[in-house]
């Protein structure tokens, strides 16, 4: 199929996963029962159809979705999602866990061409018509990876937007722990710990999560290089550092993710329902929908009326398991179902500029790594992409990481030196415009450069003017504001 033809066709579709309500919130034995009965039977499809090489050969699309905040004049969350979805009316944008955040999506793209600019386009398009409707209510939006100014009292049922999906995770997860608060246990820079007692600690990260279409012949190679890139590119995009007034790590949203909708107090970290996972795949991305069977209780046994080839109850079951390089089954608009890679690491933030340049750069990086003569899972242990990742999540541009071939050095470096080329040649290959590469690769080195993240411009920021978490989120706007990229903006 021409990729002309293919962008038409995908234009009104947009990626969304666990994305659909539910009409029940209490369930029974019974049902629990029947809900593995039909997970069982897709799972088996799922199996027999990947076997067969059943799945679409489409691949090179992407996509994205944007997860923000809504705030008030004086800063903190303004929980008004409702109002606000109701008066924008915009089938794109649609409500997240919290009533202070809403999530907005984008039609699926050939990486190809003009790719990058275009998806800047349409978000800018899409975020000022949000941040209009925003001003109508008294509010603003603004992107960044966990909010400065959120408290925990901000973070409580009475805040969590009014769909029964979110009530009944909510319920099983503490159900599921016995009723036990949700206990956050954080290291970094300085030290936290608390116990909450709901999911809504989720609702203090906010992500930019991409999505990479992959034809079923490469979605192995693609899905093992999306993990061996994440170190590498969290390391380039912090922008979480402080939660609750505490200076924590670079992107403090993964440890707090982690553990916010855990279900067992004692769970090892490669258990967890939000986890960077157990292992590379080696066969088939059947392997992790098997996984997820095999090590993960069911949370929600919503009953669906659809045939087993659609899979929804796989679906949805994958929906509630959050790793953060996530494989997801799609369709083609001509109903053949896809194999996706989910990217989860990113966070929201700083400017749309910037997270196109980190989108530049998982792009180019996947494709390279995929389209090596050698096995992406060859090329790197998966401990290593692990510690990678962990490292990167903490300490940023200055993490340790190990690379192909036993390198290791400081993530800046590497980042430079060795990826930064490789994401270019990638792009290269996948026929990007050449100004869309040097502009947003560009971005992304003048970043890494200056060591100028978002995580570190907040800390230099508060280094400079004090703990004033309000007075750094106004400054913060009007860098976001403003349009430039984090690495030009003033402290």
């Amino acid at each position: 199929m021409a990729f002309s033809r293919l962008q038409k066709r995908h234009t009104n579709t947009h990626y969304r996963d666990m994305g659909q309500e539910i009409s029940q919130t209490v369930f029974t034995e019974e049902t629990f029962q029947e809900y593995s009965r039909r997970l069982t039977q897709e799972a088996d499809l799922l199996g027999i159809m990947l076997e067969k090489g059943h799945f679409s050969s489409i691949g090179r699309i992407g996509g994205y979705e944007l997860e923000s905040w809504l705030l008030d004049h004086n800063y903190f969350p303004s929980p008004i999602n409702q109002d606000f979805l109701a008066r924008l009316n915009n089938p794109l944008v649609v409500p997240e866990l919290s009533r202070f955040n809403i999530e907005l999506n984008g039609a699926p793209l050939p990486i190809q061409g003009n790719v990058l600019s275009s998806m800047a386009n349409e978000l800018g398009q899409n975020w000022q018509q949000c941040q209009d409707t925003a001003h109508q209510l008294d509010s603003v939006l603004m992107m960044i990876g966990i909010l400065p100014t959120i408290r925990e009292t901000d973070l409580c049922l009475a805040n969590m937007s009014d769909l029964k999906r979110y009530r009944a995770l909510n319920e099983q997860v503490l159900k599921r722990r016995a009723g036990q608060p949700i206990r956050v246990r954080i290291e970094g820079r300085e030290k936290l710990s608390l116990d909450h007692p709901d999911v809504m600690l989720e609702a203090a990260t906010t992500s930019f999560q991409l999505h990479l279409q992959c034809a079923q012949r490469d979605a192995v190679d693609y899905f093992n290089a999306s993990i061996i890139a994440a170190g590498p590119l969290l390391a380039a995009a912090g922008n979480s550092p402080f939660l609750f007034d505490t200076d924590l790590w670079d992107e403090t949203r993964i440890s707090l993710f982690e553990q916010s909708v855990e279900i067992g107090n004692k769970a090892k970290p490669e258990n967890r329902r939000v986890s960077f996972g157990r292992g590379y795949a080696q066969e088939s991305l059947f392997e992790c929908f098997a996984d997820n069977l095999a090590t993960h209780p069911v949370l929600l046994p919503i009953l669906l009326d659809e045939p087993a080839e659609r899979f929804a109850h796989l679906r949805l079951h994958n929906g509630t398991i959050w790793r953060w390089v996530r494989p997801l089954i799609g369709f083609d608009p001509d109903g053949t179902p896809h194999l996706r890679i989910e990217q989860r690491v990113l966070p929201a933030g700083p400017t749309i500029t910037d997270m196109l340049a980190n989108a530049a750069l998982y792009f180019g990086l996947a494709h390279f790594v995929a389209s090596l003569n050698d096995p992406p899972a060859s090329l790197l242990e998966f401990e290593k992409a692990r510690s990678n990742f962990y490292a990167a999540a903490q300490n940023g541009l200055s993490a340790k990481l190990a690379w192909l071939g036993g390198s290791e050095m400081d993530a800046r470096n590497l980042l430079l030196e060795e990826i930064l080329p490789m994401a270019r040649h990638g792009l290269k290959t996948l026929q990007v415009d050449a100004d869309d590469i040097d502009h947003y690769l560009g971005i992304l080195q003048a970043r890494i450069r200056s060591g100028q993240t978002g995580a570190a411009w907040q800390r230099a920021y508060r280094e400079k003017h004090g703990p004033d978490n309000l007075r750094l989120v106004a400054a913060y706007l009007e860098g976001q504001r403003s349009g430039a990229p984090v690495h030009e903006w003033e402290i």
